[in-house]
């Protein structure tokens, strides 16, 4: 198995993501050798400062870079030769199994539509997210920014979308899928979670389990996927973010507070397209990279993608 990494993607690249990279060659799987998209001369000079062997890893030259400020949809076009641009050729034509970055969120996603492209049956693919619990486990909320507004029969399919994410990757057998909502009862919320709870109500191809307030969001006692917009998913993900980073000023510490840095995440995977791809967060730090590229290490071994389209054929 090959999977790749956008070296030059991310606030720090590609400082952290060559170090990110070393230190996710130490726990991959032996049969897993990790590939990296970047400028050749850094990617080594980082390499032998930190006395690693360059054949630990298989570089692909690239001489451009799209940076955060970039159009996506032109510049991803404008600049083939970019880390990006190639890592996502590679993924298409299957020389790698799996691609993650740190870089342009826009720019990855236009690579998942159009090169790699979603699942057929799937109107809208999304982007996910692990949420800890207060009893140490893990939950799913999705979508967390792709899709702003979503018609109640994409947010059905992301009932399906969660479910088989969570038997796949969380391991749980029969998880629970719930529609977040500002009251459990199938009455409350805008027209858009009132129609979704209908579509959902009685599902066959997931266990719905009714709505869900946000108040609940860090527990396991109701739910292990929680579907909601992109523009809500988004919202309670920046909110998280920045509650860590009160707590950690603070001085306040905990196994549930410290599962909330996004470091120990790594990243968010695209979920309904036909490849694995992991996004980081743009401030990503040695350690996410290293948990990104065991995250998308984990998605490839599990055949997610392979599940998906499955459940939409």
């Amino acid at each position: 198995m090959k999977i790749g990494l956008d070296v030059m993607g991310g606030d720090h690249a590609p400082e952290a993501a060559v170090l990110g990279a070393i230190e996710a060659s130490r726990e991959i799987m032996p049969q897993t050798r990790i590939v990296l998209f970047g400028d050749r001369s850094l990617i080594e000079e980082i390499l032998k400062r930190e006395n690693q062997d360059p054949d630990t890893f298989e570089i692909v030259h690239t001489t451009e870079v799209i940076e955060m400020g970039d159009n996506p949809a032109l510049t991803f076009v404008k600049k083939p030769d970019s880390s990006i641009s190639v890592g996502f050729k590679y993924l298409h034509e299957g020389k790698i199994s799996g691609f993650a970055s740190a870089g342009s969120t826009g720019a990855m996603m236009v690579g998942s539509m159009y090169t790699v492209k979603p699942i057929d049956g799937v109107v809208r693919p999304a982007i996910s997210t692990i949420i800890p619990t207060e009893e140490g486990e893990s939950s799913l909320l999705l979508d967390i920014g792709l899709n702003v507004d979503c018609k109640p029969d994409v947010l059905y399919q992301y009932g399906i979308i969660g479910s088989v994410y969570a038997k796949t990757f969380l391991e749980i057998d029969n998880p629970r899928v719930a529609l977040l909502n500002i009251g459990e009862e199938p009455e409350k919320g805008n027209l858009m979670t009132k129609s979704a709870y209908e579509l959902m109500q009685g599902s066959s191809e997931f266990n719905f389990v009714g709505n869900i307030e946000a108040k609940y969001l860090f527990s396991k006692k109701i739910a292990d996927v929680i579907v909601c917009d992109g523009f809500i998913g988004n919202t309670i993900l920046k909110q998280t973010e920045g509650f860590f980073r009160i707590l950690k000023k603070q001085g306040i510490s905990s196994p549930f507070v410290d599962s909330l840095d996004d470091e120990v995440v790594g990243g968010t995977p695209v979920l309904g397209i036909n490849a694995t791809v992991i996004i980081g967060h743009g401030c990503s730090g040695p350690v996410a990279i290293k948990n990104m590229l065991l995250q998308t290490e984990k998605s490839v071994e599990a055949g997610l993608v392979e599940k998906l389209r499955e459940s939409f054929k």
